[in-house]
């Protein structure tokens, strides 16, 4: 049972007093429940004294002092911009409220939905791997997504740029199902790149967060999202992913939650598929054909179940558009090119200090021109105007 279980959850003013507590800064699932065993009801949570609050079991003093601080108001308005977004909020006790995701580690007090609402009932696969895919990984993405769309399996995957967004858009071509699990709030699009693929999903399939409404993406957020795309899936995919990456780790929380772990092997000499390989070796079931994927899901559709994942040709990538750069943010973007440039040197070339050239490149990113690599290194994103001054710096 969910936290809300001894209560209604009804009526609006339930709902929003719900989400104004389980919301406030500090509190997970486990302290949720210390909260509403101790004040009985949400609203009873809101109307407590801070003295009280801080008697809880678990809840630190800097998590009663911002619950105490906490409105009824404060639900009211997440209510109303989930709504004005298209979305709906899902409690614990919903029906709605997948099962798959009440009994993980670290459970979400609440659910972000926008989109098919069905599709949470639907048994799902989670496809994810690298940003920077090879050709064989684009079409392993693609062929496997379009397989398990056709099977009626719900494709799963994090919004990114690279494979995860072309499983999605081959399971929305496929006429099928995908699930978008976001590591933002709803009406944030992030990267930006991927705007017509967050439209498509939200109308064709689902959009999914733990995050309120309007919430930028933080590099926190990305591996508490992963533990969603895990816990929605019955088995989770890893196609093409270095050492250290998030579909590894994607894949961890998979095993952790006690899911299916398959992988995609691929050539020994490239640091692509260095990752799907290690886990391949440390025991994880090799993806070799469809039927080894179907095999998982005896309820569904048998299509093309011997079919290899690389049967067709990969198409060129559809040439993206130039991405407008405001002026504040101009001396910075000409310093970033396609290839990889640290930060220290564009903060030489740039002429700004390190810590307004940071604020910048985050901007930048958030704008989809550049990308963020490991090690403070970035670069231009696919068809955005390249700078390089920086590459050498005096």
């Amino acid at each position: 049972m969910g936290p809300a279980s001894t209560w209604t959850t009804t009526a609006t003013s339930d709902r929003a007093a719900y989400l104004a507590v389980a919301l406030s800064s500090g509190i997970g699932i486990g302290r949720l429940h210390s909260i509403l065993q101790a004040c009985s009801t949400p609203h009873g949570a809101l109307a407590a004294p801070f003295e009280f609050l801080c008697a809880i079991p678990g809840l630190s003093r800097s998590a009663a002092t911002a619950l105490a601080a906490r409105t009824l108001a404060d639900g009211e308005r997440v209510l109303v911009e989930a709504a004005r977004l298209g979305a709906v909020a899902l409690l614990p006790d919903d029906a709605l409220f997948p099962a798959g995701l009440t009994d993980i580690q670290d459970a979400p007090t609440v659910l972000f939905a926008k989109g098919r609402l069905e599709l949470l009932s639907r048994p799902a696969v989670a496809i994810v791997g690298s940003r920077d895919h090879t050709g064989y990984g684009a079409e392993v993405s693609r062929t496997v997504a379009e397989a398990a769309a056709a099977a009626g399996i719900a494709v799963v995957s994090g919004m990114a740029r690279g494979l995860d967004a072309i499983a999605h858009q081959a399971a929305l071509d496929a006429g099928g199902a995908t699930i978008g699990i976001l590591g933002n709030g709803l009406g944030v699009i992030y990267p930006a790149a991927n705007r017509e693929l967050y439209d498509a999903v939200g109308t064709g399939g689902l959009l999914l967060t733990e995050f309120p409404p309007g919430e930028r993406p933080q590099a926190w957020n990305f591996p508490r999202r992963n533990r969603l795309i895990s816990g929605l899936a019955r088995v989770t995919v890893v196609i093409e992913a270095a050492h250290g990456s998030g579909a590894l780790i994607t894949a961890g929380t998979a095993l952790e939650q006690g899911r299916d772990v398959m992988a995609v092997p691929g050539p020994i000499t490239s640091p692509t598929s260095a990752g799907a390989n290690a886990l391949i070796r440390d025991g994880a079931e090799p993806l070799l054909e469809i039927a080894d994927l179907l095999a998982h899901y005896p309820e569904c559709a048998s299509v093309d179940a011997h079919a290899t994942p690389r049967a067709r040709p990969t198409p060129a990538p559809a040439q993206q558009p130039m991405i407008p750069i405001p002026a504040p943010l101009a001396p910075v973007a000409s310093c970033v090119g396609r290839e990889l440039v640290h930060i220290d040197a564009i903060s030489i070339v740039s002429g700004l200090p390190p810590g307004d050239c940071l604020a910048a490149l985050a901007q930048l990113e958030l704008l989809g021109a550049i990308e963020q690599r490991p090690g403070g290194m970035f670069r231009a994103t696919e068809g955005q105007a390249t700078g390089g001054a920086a590459a050498s710096p005096r």
